[in-house]
């Protein structure tokens, strides 16, 4: 007969006592291992997933996107444009991707990819044709240059109020209140 208790069908007893407990030198489930390794893995993708990567998007950066969206649509649904109401618009991410768009799609031809001018004018420097005032740049854009031999087409008909604001807001995007107010104007400005 043998001595080894794993043979016998015994269980084998480790060589200390607490409390006059022993325990027993038992192997653990693999059930009970394979879920305590998955748990390791499933954290350290968590982890490198909500950290590192920005697969996963935080509550704050959720709720700061619904919000941007509800200031949008409340952006577009303003009745009157004012100066004040296209700024508020300029600095609304939602609005100025739209209007980049639009911009890429119907304005690029003639002012550039990066708003430099070409045939068109120059839309970041500090000089503007008919005015230094936001609606007088979505009166241009929405009516079209005042300067009819040289000048650019109306857009209203073909965009709309909604698309002319979008687009004046990527524009002013690239401008802040205090670059505009010290900007020069070569003509009377139109619009305001």
């Amino acid at each position: 007969m043998s001595n080894d208790p794993h043979k016998a069908g015994e269980e084998k007893v480790r060589p200390h006592v607490y409390d006059g407990i022993q325990e027993y030198d038992n192997r653990l489930p693999n059930w009970w291992l394979w879920t305590f390794y998955g748990a390791i893995i499933f954290s350290v993708v968590y982890w490198f997933s909500w950290y590192n990567a920005d697969i996963m998007t935080s509550d704050e950066k959720a709720i700061d996107r619904k919000m941007a969206k509800v200031e949008e649509l409340r952006l577009a649904s303003i009745g009157e444009i004012s100066n004040d109401a296209l700024w508020e618009m300029s600095g609304n991410p939602g609005f100025v991707e739209s209007g980049q768009a639009v911009y890429q799609d119907k304005c690029v031809a003639c002012h550039g990819p990066n708003l430099e001018g070409g045939i068109g004018q120059n839309l970041v420097d500090a000089e503007w044709k008919w005015g230094n005032q936001p609606l007088s740049v979505y009166s241009v854009v929405a009516n079209g240059s005042p300067d009819k031999t040289a000048g650019m087409q109306a857009w209203i008909g073909e965009l709309g109020p909604q698309k002319v604001s979008q687009v004046v807001a990527y524009v002013l995007s690239h401008h802040t209140r205090d670059e505009m107010a010290e900007a020069t104007t070569l003509n009377t400005p139109v619009g305001l």
